[in-house]
């Protein structure tokens, strides 16, 4: 098969029928072998109805019905795992991605070579207050920590090879950084196109401004992972070890200090009336915790099931 194209959806009831239209046009009269999986994050309106009735004229939609609402990342899993296409898009069900864009998309991953193609929504049509300036923020601080140069991290409209949706994990809310688990997975031939945003025209948006403040700690999450989440020591042990190498010379210098001074007939303070000798302590005490914290997580990294799960690229037998 071709092509799959992966659509999550929440309260869509209304747009569904003319997106399925809508793709139907764009792909059809190219004669691509491709399948619709809708996934239904657990809506309360009558999507689902309204996808049992699509799938009666057009035979190429495949669905998957949540029984309450998971989340985006959680649907993106479920598709991609019922996947079977060459290439894998993804697109959003309120018909602001366009799906004629598609056939541009397929044809860089084909002819260009690229592992993965990320849809840039350069002119947005959103709120500019509540959407669009903290987007820029958002990508920006998304471009300068993940390394990869893409303007538009979150767009829905993507289009991936069968194997890069394979070998990546999508949970909690890390839809946002998909091309960030690719690279992580060897996926690195990453490229970004300009796309047309479309006005959302029925509903209104399932995404509030929490969603920034949760990308930030998600992106905080997965950028840790991946630099430490099978070397834990090397972060908490080195912190920890310096640390505790700072707090144990400035207490002995400071009883060593007392102790000069003493021989030597001179006026000294007693180290526990000098708040530096607590605060030397406090650093003997956090370096030890952090030192034995990556000690336990080099551990539980060392006995952890995936410890030797890498993504092999080619073998010779």
């Amino acid at each position: 098969m071709d092509l799959s194209i992966v659509i999550s959806l929440y309260n869509e009831e209304e747009s569904l029928p003319e997106l399925v239209q809508w793709i139907d046009r764009a792909l059809a009269p190219r004669n691509y072998e491709y399948e619709i999986i809708m996934v239904d994050d657990g809506s309360r309106d009558r999507s689902w109805g309204v996808i049992e009735e699509l799938s009666k004229t057009y035979p190429r939609i495949r669905a998957i019905g949540f029984r309450r609402n998971y989340g985006k990342s959680a649907a993106l899993y479920c598709g991609f795992e019922a996947a079977r296409g060459d290439i894998v898009v993804t697109m959003d069900a309120d018909l602001q991605d366009n799906p004629e864009e598609i056939p541009e998309m397929i044809r860089m991953i084909k002819e260009d070579g690229y592992d993965l193609v990320s849809g840039w929504k350069k002119k947005r049509y959103d709120n500019v207050a509540t959407k669009n300036l903290p987007s820029k923020l958002y990508n920006a601080t998304a471009r300068k920590v993940t390394g990869i140069k893409l303007h538009d991290m979150n767009c829905g409209l993507k289009a991936y090879r069968n194997e890069v949706v394979k070998n990546i994990e999508v949970y909690g809310e890390m839809h946002r950084f998909i091309p960030y688990l690719a690279k992580n997975a060897g996926f690195e031939n990453i490229g970004e196109k300009v796309v047309h945003h479309q006005a959302r025209k029925y509903g209104k948006s399932k995404f509030g401004m929490s969603r920034f403040i949760h990308g930030f700690l998600d992106l905080l999450s997965i950028w840790f992972l991946q630099k430490f989440g099978k070397k834990p020591m090397h972060l908490f042990g080195a912190f920890g070890t310096l640390i505790f190498i700072i707090g144990a010379v400035l207490a002995i210098w400071l009883i060593a200090a007392k102790l000069i001074a003493q021989a030597h007939g001179a006026p000294f303070r007693a180290v526990t009336d000098q708040p530096l000798f607590y605060l030397a302590l406090v650093a003997v005490l956090l370096g030890a915790q952090l030192f034995l914290t990556g000690f336990l997580g080099e551990m539980i990294a060392r006995n952890a099931s995936e410890r030797n799960s890498y993504n092999i690229k080619r073998t010779i037998r």
